[in-house]
């Protein structure tokens, strides 16, 4: 952000460039610095390197194919679900994979062992053992989303998963057994609920909980029907919106429900994707929801606990032809290397995903069609997103999953088939050259038809390159390892309050290489009902050195943490920078 930007030119100046051994030394003693991967010769400027993905969930051992249609009763929630997750949940270090997941019977009620979620933990050699029954993970609900975080700082990644119907708190008790602590937590969520966060919004040392409540559905009333009167899942717009939730964390893993009271309670809206972020320059997190068929919600913190919506008054609630979209999921991220974090918002066919650009802080405008996005994602029903430096150019490339909602034309011999065909679509990859964004063929994952709804990012095999879990409407996980050729390099930043032992969501970490600053936000929020590791992720073009890493807190301090090096993970502790 240009805030970043200013602040850390002063630190700069003020520690000398190069920064002092001094502040090196500082940098050093509170980063865990690990190499990973090789470090083979970076591509010549001007040539970033290809990156191919490949499909590796069953030759790992995630195995899972719940077919959610078999009865065809087009149930709603099965057309705009599931999630997933990449999380570590054992504490050993690396990342395990779970997927939400659910299974209605004809009569209505669900099955709870054909629709359980599932978690797989990743085994010392990068296989992955199915873990669910152990875990205690297995809820039988009919899931859609999953968020996590440390909600009792004890330093184990806790469970929330939403459902249609009662929504599931799971406290980790260590070594990825999970125990059910809805009922005494605090939490009762019992609407159609999507997305949800985990979030310290209010900065007291505890994580809140931030929740988008979809529709008021009644699948005996609610039946859907295509224009030649054929059944078809149920579109949201006859369908009442209903008030997202906002639970204060309490401490030892309690809740408050103050939804009414900071003023989030005061608006309906039919909500999916959510994303903390400043999105009016204050310094101070909000909370961005993207609604289905009406304006997006811009919740800016008012500095006294409560929030006011200001999405239109910000430009981020409709496009730019004034109209509301079918706004699914949101990625955020620095769209065009100019410092300051930008929004991707993804939509229904014959709408455009919206990429709204942040100009200077807290001014936004929508840059869909200068960037390259209009025509190129007209056809496109997208959900999960996000943005990611697959070649290591420096510049963050886009990734959209992609599948429909009603009944398209079946396109052929690669990927779905049967009742699942009818509504596939190719994900996609855009990819970014500094100035506009241009689709790109990776391999299956863009040439395959699929109903991808969740995605999370996260380097699984520890080579210091993003990889792709991707969970389906028609209830499978496809997991895409990014095997880049002629490798650059990289940095990978992960952001703590060392006395809590926790990562801060929401920080944004910048970097400064060949005089260049670019800038990542650390979350594990965003994308569509899933998420990811809070790790922002640097491309290195150029074998340049990296002349200084830093980061801009939540409430507006900035730290210098100096020079490092590159190819490797830094753990940043805040208060021990400049």
């Amino acid at each position: 952000m240009a805030r970043i930007v200013r602040r850390s030119r002063a630190v700069a100046r003020y520690g000398g460039v190069p920064m002092t051994r001094h502040v090196l030394s500082i940098a050093f003693a509170v980063s865990t610095l690990t190499a990973c991967g090789d470090d083979s010769s970076p591509q010549a400027p001007g040539t970033p390197p290809a990156v191919v993905f490949a499909e590796t969930a069953a030759a790992r051992g995630i195995r899972f194919a719940v077919d959610r249609a078999e009865v065809e009763d087009w149930f709603m929630p099965e057309s705009i679900g599931c999630g997933c997750a990449l999380f570590d949940a054992d504490g050993d270090g690396d990342l395990d994979v779970y997927a939400v997941s659910g299974w209605c019977r004809s009569d209505g009620t669900f099955d709870t062992e054909k629709g359980r979620n599932r978690l797989w933990l990743q085994q010392p050699g990068g296989m992955f053992a199915d873990a669910t029954e152990s875990s205690g993970l297995g809820d039988g609900g009919y899931g859609m989303g999953v968020a996590v975080g440390d909600i009792d700082n004890d330093g184990d990644l806790d469970v929330y998963v939403t459902n249609y119907g009662p929504d599931r708190l799971f406290r980790n008790d260590g070594r990825a057994t999970f125990t059910d602590v809805t009922a005494e937590s605090g939490i009762d969520n019992r609407a159609w609920a999507a997305s949800a966060g985990f979030c310290d919004l209010d900065g007291d040392g505890w994580l809140d909980l931030f929740v988008t409540n979809y529709v008021s559905y009644d699948p005996a009333r609610d039946i859907g029907r295509d224009p030649a009167g054929r059944p078809e899942y149920m579109g949201p717009e006859t369908l009442k919106g209903v008030p997202d939730r906002l639970y204060r964390g309490v401490g030892g893993g309690k809740f408050k429900d103050v939804s009414s009271s900071t003023g989030i309670a005061t608006k309906a809206s039919r909500g999916l994707g959510l994303a903390f972020l400043d999105v009016n320059g204050d310094d101070r997190l909000d909370i961005y929801v993207a609604n289905d068929r009406q304006a997006n919600f811009a919740w800016v913190a008012k500095g006294d606990g409560t929030y006011e919506e200001a999405a239109l008054r910000l430009r981020i609630g409709f496009n730019d032809r004034g109209a509301p979209e079918a706004s699914m999921g949101v990625a955020v991220g620095d769209a065009d290397g100019d410092g300051l974090l930008d929004l991707l918002l993804t939509h229904l066919v014959t709408e455009t995903h919206t990429l709204y650009r942040q100009t200077s802080p807290g001014v936004w405008r929508d840059a869909t069609a200068a960037r390259g996005l209009g025509a190129a994602t007209r056809n496109d029903t997208g959900w999960g997103c996000a943005f990611v430096d697959l070649d290591r150019d420096g510049d963050n490339d886009l990734v959209c999953i992609n599948g429909r909602v009603m009944r398209g034309p079946v396109t052929g011999a690669t990927g779905q088939t049967g009742f699942w065909g009818r509504y596939a679509q190719r994900d996609r990859v855009f990819v970014n050259d500094g100035s506009a964004f241009s689709k790109a063929d990776m391999g299956s994952f863009t040439t395959h038809d699929e109903n991808g709804r969740g995605l999370a990012v996260g380097d699984i095999d520890r080579d210091g390159d993003v990889d792709l879990l991707v969970s389906t409407a028609n209830g499978t996980v496809r997991l895409f390892e990014n095997r880049i050729e002629g490798r650059g390099r990289w940095l990978g930043v992960r952001v703590r309050e060392g006395k809590l032992d926790r990562d801060v969501e929401g920080a944004v970490v910048f970097v400064r290489v060949g005089g260049r600053r670019r800038v990542g936000v650390c979350a594990r929020s965003g994308s569509y009902l899933s998420s990811k590791p809070p790790t922002a992720y640097f491309g290195l073009p150029g074998g340049l050195p990296i002349e200084e890493v830093g980061v801009l807190w939540p409430g507006g301090r900035t730290e210098s943490f100096g020079s490092c090096e590159a190819d490797r993970r830094v753990v940043l502790e805040r208060g021990k920078g400049r």
